[in-house]
């Protein structure tokens, strides 16, 4: 449990920064092109994409943080 906590926090958190990245330049890094699927199909997300990404990355964070947190099972 706490390897999957942690590969898919630092998922999330690699997603919302190259989003992010993505968003300020205007479409021109388009290295994880996966994250224009997260936030732009989404309705109420439309115009906040910086901001679903910042987010994004926050939530990796804290799924990081959490697996530090979670006793490891021998």
């Amino acid at each position: 449990m706490r390897k999957f906590l942690e590969v898919s926090g630092f998922l999330l958190c690699v997603f919302g920064v190259c989003g992010v990245i993505r968003e300020l330049t205007d479409g021109w890094f388009s290295f994880m092109g996966l994250t224009r699927f997260l936030t732009d199909h989404v309705w109420f997300l439309e115009g906040r994409e910086v901001y679903a990404n910042i987010v994004i990355a926050v939530l990796g964070l804290v799924l990081m943080i959490v697996s530090d947190r979670v006793e490891k099972k021998v």
